[in-house]
């Protein structure tokens, strides 16, 4: 009997186990491209849509992935993507118990950058705004719309069709553009490398003649516009730019690209990746050379891309990573004159060229090398928490030439101011799923700046020697050293410490320390996040040239900054409204902290005060997506600058011991405030298959409130002027205020497509100049149009063609202005603009071709 009764307990039980076990399901697959290759780590999501519980997993090396234990039932929205790709989702999936759900998804579009299929890595660092659930107003740009529109031309170029971005500076050569977001310019927009920032330590500033590689290594571009999602303890106010670029590929391939276009311009890349091989290392490699005469007269320029990335998978939970990458290269540069003279010489004219000993040449140069790497390690701890961390390096040396002067030595000769750095940090960040539907971040954020910055002679120009007035320690000097301005050169060829650094020789030291943390909660389509984050920042300097040996260093200069910010989403259908505010107390950089670049601390250098309030709402469905962003941006305790060339009455004005002819004059402008406030519209239209149709438009009240002081330096950094004014309801310039758009492209047949952007500036106005208000510009609008062409010739090569054709109707229009002249009687004008101010004209109608091979 006692037997009897056991058994039929172990029977009781085992069929409750077995019960049990089929009352959960799983969904297993395979991800593929188009091309029928697999995809190595794309990401799975499972989102019960009643609850909001979420399960997540990532496919292997294989493409498989299987995620187990969810419970039968729905309905289930599966989501599947891959960085660059567009989402593969399932709606409404009902699933059985004890059954596995078989899908095989498979990306609509084919991979068009340049190095094939991501392995993304610092998944956690990477602030990508979908890995937040909370709705923020973004734009990202695909691998395929970058190689498509790029060209010759910067990466900036890729955001021009973008709600509330505006790039000019184009024609001033190779990497001199620049952007603004919302109309804050690039030093105060955060832009990000894999989650490292970029941005300049001591002034915030970003070249893009460094970064010229990243149009080939590039996997998106994503433009959060405002308060942004990145967790860092950093102002991403005007915006946060996101660069991803290529990790190590595990699929093995490479390909060859050639492109050509206006004023002689000629780029050839290669690239090749090994695969994962057996030992679980896989290798990828790119090179690139390009070199041409540039838009403007004398602008030529030329260098070189590199970039390694070196993977491997120690096991299931650890992912190695290593980068490297550099663009060294040199180009002429040309910079805003009076209008008169493009009027008169044409749009290519650039008062940079000059005759010398009877040699036309331009006297003004930039070259520069910044060799950046870094070392991402991603730990999955366990099936709720893990841990991405990042360790990088900088060490850049280069400098811009241009034609000097000395007090004792009157003779022109060039010389180049340098700018030498070197740059450590890490940052990392542990995430933690807490329940179905709290997340947690918190992290941390080291940086270690050191710069260098002195005068060397790069072209005596026919002399014996140069006479300077050297620092207090050795008063009168000659130098007959000369010094290159070779990019790969610079690092070796510099003088050290003594005779032969001119004008100043200091050194900026910057130590950053962030923490930030971040908990969010999702259920029944209901969002809300809260992050913030605390930083302290120390500032100091040793000069060698003001101050006697041993007398040089500064005090420590800390400061205290800090960031809150939150939001909420609601998501009923296809519909979502969202709003965020944020409040930032952001610390002065370092070239506003010390008084006329001396140890001496400027008073006017404290924090920054910003206040950020936004709302959205977004549709999406499979024939049309819109996003509409309202937005409110106040600054105040701000510092904003610009600078133009002298001409003769600014020589008159100041003196010629203090200005020459074609020296650049800066205006710095301290305690400014500002108000920024408008609305941006983006939307997408597939009508019928084959067919895209985009739009944005941007229509923002950008104004200057209160009073400011405006400080006016030459290029010695000596003070030429000193005044406070009210800026009250001046208008912000440098970006057009109003702006709009549409483009379309349109697949003719199996591999040939046409696509055509418009865009038109209104409300666009000159930077602060020193003693006016801001000037009004003229409106203008442009057609930019482009054909591609593929041709497969199997599963693993195909040749492509793209050829685009900017500024297809040749406008004539003005970019941008330094001054606002206050006009005389016999002024002459153009479309409502004294002649007599300092313009930059706009590129005429350019043009690109390329050929690529993959294998």
């Amino acid at each position: 009997m006692k037997k009897s009764l056991l058994f039929f307990a172990l029977a009781v039980g085992s069929y409750g186990t077995i019960h049990a076990q089929t009352t959960t399901s799983s969904v297993t697959g395979i991800v593929k491209q188009s091309t029928g290759q697999t995809t190595t780590g794309a990401t799975i999501k499972i989102t019960h849509q009643s609850s909001g519980a979420t399960f997540s997993g990532s496919a292997d090396s294989n493409g498989r992935f299987n995620i187990a234990n969810l419970q039968e039932g729905g309905p289930y929205k599966i989501e599947v993507t891959y960085i660059g790709q567009k989402p593969v989702v399932y709606d409404n999936v009902f699933l059985k118990a004890g059954e596995a759900l078989q899908l095989d998804p498979v990306f609509a579009e084919s991979s068009e950058t340049n190095l094939g299929e991501v392995v993304v890595v610092g998944r956690g660092l990477i602030d990508i705004a979908e890995d937040r659930k909370t709705p923020i107003a973004v734009s990202t740009i695909s691998k395929q719309i970058i190689e498509e529109k790029v060209g010759a031309m910067d990466i900036t170029a890729s955001m021009v069709n973008t709600p509330g971005v505006y790039v000019s500076g184009q024609s001033k050569g190779f990497g001199e553009s620049s952007m603004t977001t919302r109309g804050f310019d690039q030093s105060n927009t955060a832009f990000l490398l894999n989650g490292q920032p970029i941005n300049g330590m001591d002034n915030g500033r970003v070249f893009w003649s460094n970064w010229s590689g990243l149009s080939d290594i590039a996997s998106l571009v994503q433009i959060q516009r405002g308060l942004g999602s990145s967790k860092l303890a950093i102002s991403s106010v005007g915006g946060t730019i996101n660069f991803v670029t290529k990790s190590t590929d595990m699929q093995q391939g490479g390909f060859v690209k050639t492109t050509i276009g206006n004023d002689m311009f000629v780029k050839s890349t290669i690239a090749y990746n090994t695969g994962l091989m057996k030992s679980g290392f896989a290798v990828s490699a790119m090179v690139t050379g390009w070199q041409g005469n540039g838009y403007m007269k004398g602008t030529e320029g030329a260098g070189q891309n590199y970039f390694l990335s070196v993977g491997y998978k120690v096991n299931e939970k650890h992912n190695l990573n290593l980068m490297v990458t550099g663009a060294p290269q040199w180009h002429n540069q040309g910079f805003t004159s009076e209008l008169s003279n493009f009027l008169r010489d044409g749009r290519k004219f650039n008062a940079n060229v000059e005759m010398i000993n009877g040699v036309e040449r331009n006297v003004r140069k930039n070259y520069y090398h910044k060799p950046v790497a870094n070392l991402n390690w991603d730990w999955t701890i366990d099936d709720k928490s893990s841990l991405s961390t990042v360790v990088y390096a900088s060490v850049a040396s280069g400098g811009g030439q241009s034609k000097r002067t000395e007090k004792v030595n009157p003779t022109p000769f060039l010389a180049s101011q340098v700018n030498n750095h070197q740059w450590f940090g890490v940052v990392s960040n542990y995430n933690r799923k807490l329940n179905d539907y709290l997340n947690f971040n918190v992290g941390f954020d080291l940086r270690d700046y050191k710069g260098e910055h002195y005068i060397q002679v790069t072209d005596k120009l026919g002399q014996e020697s140069i006479s300077h007035e050297k620092n207090v320690n050795y008063g009168i000097m000659t130098t007959s050293n000369t010094y290159s301005t070779s990019p790969w050169k610079s690092f070796g060829d510099k003088p050290k410490t003594g005779q032969d650094r001119l004008g100043w020789d200091y050194e900026q030291m910057i130590r950053y320390a962030g923490l930030f943390g971040q908990l969010e909660f999702a259920k029944d389509g209901f969002t809300a996040f809260f992050q913030g984050s605390l930083s302290g920042q120390q500032n100091s300097r040793q000069d060698y040239f003001l101050y006697k040996l041993g007398e040089g260093k500064s005090k420590d200069v800390n400061n205290l900054g800090y960031n809150v910010k939150g939001g909420a989403s609601y998501t009923l259908g296809n519909h979502t409204i969202f709003g965020n505010a944020g409040y930032y107390s952001r610390q002065p950089y370092q070239n506003n902290i010390f008084m006329n670049y001396m140890n001496d601390v400027n008073p006017y250098a404290v924090n920054e005060k910003i206040l950020g309030l936004e709302a959205g709402y977004k549709f999406a469905s499979e024939y049309f997506d819109v996003s509409v962003n309202a937005y409110r941006t106040t600054w105040a305790d701000r510092t904003t600058g610009s600078s133009f060339t002298a001409a003769q009455k600014e020589v008159d004005k100041y003196g010629i011991d203090k200005v020459q002819v074609g020296s650049l004059i800066y205006n710095t402008n301290y305690g400014v405030k500002q108000d920024h406030q408008g609305v941006e519209l983006e939307l997408l239209a597939r009508p019928f298959r084959g067919f895209e149709l985009k739009g944005f438009a941007s229509l923002g009240k950008w104004e200057y409130d209160g009073d400011a002081i405006t400080i006016v330096r030459n290029e010695n950094r000596e003070v030429l002027e000193t005044t406070t004014r009210d800026l009250t309801g001046v208008k912000v310039g440098d970006a057009s205020q109003t702006s709009w758009g549409l483009g379309a492209k349109y697949k003719v047949l199996k591999g040939l497509s046409v696509d055509a952007d418009y865009r038109r500036y209104e409300d666009l106005y000159s930077s602060l100049p020193a003693n006016r208000p801001t000037m009004k510009l003229p409106n203008y609008d442009l057609l930019d149009a482009g054909v591609s062409y593929k041709v497969v010739l199997s599963d693993k090569n195909a040749i492509s063609f793209r050829v685009n054709m900017n500024n297809v109707l040749d406008k004539l229009y003005i970019s941008e202005a330094t001054t606002n002249v206050e006009s005389k009687g016999n002024a002459t004008y153009w479309k409502g603009i004294d002649t007599s101010n300092k313009v930059l004209m706009g590129w005429g109608r350019t043009w690109n071709a390329s050929v690529k091979f993959t294998f």
